[in-house]
């Protein structure tokens, strides 16, 4: 049995029960070294083989299953993160599929999460922003028609880029083109949840030389948004006036302006 785990976003105590529990047992863990924190791997038993795919083709990885499935081994495959971001699985499991190999994936903290929690924020504010678009910027490998930074910038909504840090002289260039003002709130976040975890609060027009200033150029994720700012409503959930399946408003309370 394969199973895809995701290490979450570095910190060693933010893997799931279950991911750490699959590393103890793993008889092979085959992790993606340039990204999973190393420290991940003492839960290891001593007999375990361990592969770092960094240096890998999808090929190298296939083989190495192949050789452990034969043997009735338990595999690990170690991903950054939650495995469907940017994780490339899908040639795996299709592979995998193809030579009548079982996997089961384990998801895991996904690194925008714990980008979240550095800048103490949250992504969705009412009356600024109710939805997140993770994506990244068009490097060596392309983007999809329709799919590029200015696009998505069109919305006003949340942002988090990925894979961008050492492109942020274009990426300011793309989200004012989509519509961002370039003093709209922005934050770089190195490293989200490991010991050298860093933020550095700045606004699109200010991403490039802010990265620059602290010499960031990769393991950053790029946050953009009002809900970076000050203003926001209260939301209704929780407020007095609001009725919903599990409580009725105060009726004192239920007429108030705010409550739309």
């Amino acid at each position: 049995m394969v199973y895809f785990v995701g290490a979450g976003p570095g910190a060693v105590d933010l893997i799931t029960v279950r991911g750490k529990q699959l590393l103890e047992t793993a008889d092979v863990i085959i992790y993606a070294g340039s990204l999973v924190n190393p420290q991940l791997l003492e839960y290891a038993k001593p007999t375990c083989c361990i592969y770092d795919s960094a240096g890998m083709t999808l090929e190298d990885v296939i083989a190495v299953i192949e050789k452990a499935e034969q043997q009735r081994q338990l595999i690990v495959r170690l991903h950054t993160g939650d495995p469907s971001i940017y994780g490339a699985i899908r040639e795996q499991m299709d592979i995998l599929n193809e030579k009548q190999i079982s996997f089961e994936i384990v998801p895991g903290v996904s690194s925008f999460c714990a980008a979240a929690a550095a800048v103490q924020a949250e992504y969705t504010l009412p009356h600024i922003s109710q939805s997140v678009i993770i994506t990244r910027m068009e490097g060596r490998t392309p983007v999809p028609d329709k799919q590029q930074i200015a696009d998505y910038a069109a919305h006003g909504a949340t942002m988090v880029i990925f894979l961008s840090a050492s492109l942020l002289q274009q990426l300011q260039t793309e989200l004012m083109k989509g519509g961002y003002s370039g003093k709209t709130p922005a934050a770089i976040v190195y490293k989200a949840s490991w010991p050298e975890e860093q933020v550095y609060r700045c606004t699109i027009d200010t991403l490039a030389e802010t990265a620059a200033a602290h010499e960031i150029h990769k393991t950053a994720l790029i946050l953009v948004g009002s809900f970076l700012g000050d203003s926001y409503e209260r939301s209704l959930l929780y407020h007095p006036g609001f009725t919903h399946g599990y409580r009725q408003a105060e009726p004192e309370k239920q007429q108030y302006p705010d409550i739309k």
